[in-house]
């Protein structure tokens, strides 16, 4: 191939996959001492550099090569993208938590990398654990894609096996939450780094807490949550506390990665979702459900009209709080001193009912009605 810029000329590998048995072809550069032996590592394998599709080779055939020099160069997918897709695009692509195409394959476990038997046009690559009791796990890798790692490699676990973009969700899966966040933060500040823009991380900490809000049951437990059920971190520790309050079983569960679009519809307050998006919708099933808000939130208590829980207004509806509590241990003892009062009273009036019934009462003849014929009775 020749650039056009410099008029040089260099040796690309082409994609070799759509020849005739093109599959059964693997482009790789070996290295050899002077007998024409293969060079051998360490393990006792030989040193071989698999070529992926459009590497540029930077040495022609025999020649001599000291360690350190540079055999051949990889165009990285994740460079080639970032031009295409940076900014804004990108940026919606991070918050909306959607699965970049020809995503990064990272290692589930830590283990040694072992490669089976290839099926079709892909490469089958297995990770023997290092801890016996767990079970090896396989990935296929598209032939032609570039695998920086070899036979016998010790891989941790989020370790890259296929370059490119990992999916947000597998790193929510295997690596965990903080994991997650700080992958969050660091490709978002790239897009505004580039840009010359300075944000603060609280802001996209603020976003990235809001995405991962949700929670999926994995086992119900003693609780009332449903295996595959989609709840809120407050409602699933506010079931588990009340199942370990009773001596039952707490459910488990995983958190799970929502975008920003999903996440802002499935939140907890509906007038906050119906303000949103798919307003006759979110309302509709609200009615249905019968769902009560309790405007926990901001949206909500600016589109009702209320001070928002926070800064003075949340210092407001604190001193509200501490008044409502007050007053609701006055109207309970009140409510308690009338009861007791109640009880006290009563021995009294069983005593006049019994002396009634003894003696006969006062007013035994309210009952009685005089009719005409009785006075006419009368002389």
């Amino acid at each position: 191939d020749t650039d056009e810029a410099t008029g040089m000329t260099q040796k690309i590998v082409s994609d070799w996959r759509a020849a005739p048995r093109g599959n059964e072809l693997k482009p790789e550069i070996i290295l050899a001492d002077e007998d024409g032996e293969p060079v051998r590592n360490d393990a006792g394998n030989p040193i071989t550099y698999p070529m992926s599709v459009d590497a540029i080779l930077s040495i022609e055939e025999g020649s001599q090569v000291q360690a350190g020099d540079v055999v051949a160069r990889i165009p990285r997918e994740g460079a080639k993208t970032k031009d295409i897709t940076g900014g804004l695009p990108r940026v919606a692509e991070l918050f909306e938590a959607r699965r970049p195409k020809d995503h990064a394959i990272i290692a589930e476990i830590d283990g040694y990398v072992r490669f089976g038997k290839d099926y079709k046009n892909k490469r089958r690559i297995s990770i023997e654990p290092s801890d016996d009791t767990m079970e090896p796990v396989e990935y296929m890798v598209p032939k032609g894609k570039h695998i920086p790692v070899v036979e016998g490699d010790f891989v941790q676990k989020g370790d890259y096996i296929m370059d490119g973009n990992p999916a947000p969700h597998d790193i929510l899966a295997i690596m965990g939450v903080e994991a997650l966040a700080d992958y969050m933060i660091d490709e978002v500040q790239d897009v505004y780094r580039l840009q010359g823009v300075k944000i603060n991380d609280k802001h996209i900490e603020v976003i990235v807490r809001q995405m991962l809000q949700k929670w999926e049951i994995s086992e119900s437990g003693d609780t009332t949550l449903l295996k595959g059920e989609h709840v809120d971190k407050i409602e699933f520790d506010q079931a588990n506390e009340k199942a370990l309050a009773k001596g039952g079983r707490p459910a488990e569960g995983a958190p799970i990665l929502l975008g920003i679009t999903k996440a802002s519809l499935q939140t907890r307050s509906f007038i906050s979702a119906a303000s949103f998006q798919e307003t006759t919708r979110v309302l509709t099933e609200a009615s249905v459900q019968g769902k009560r808000d309790k405007l926990v939130g901001l949206k909500e208590n600016v589109i009702v009209g209320r001070l928002i829980p926070a800064g003075t207004g949340g210092a407001t509806m604190k001193t509200r709080h501490i008044a409502q509590e007050r007053d609701r241990k006055v109207i309970e003892a009140a409510r308690a001193e009338a009861e007791a009062a109640a009880v006290l009273a009563a021995p009294s009036d069983a005593m006049d009912i019994a002396a009634d019934d003894i003696f006969g009462s006062r007013h035994d003849d309210i009952g009685l009605v005089e009719t005409p014929e009785s006075g006419d009775d009368q002389p």
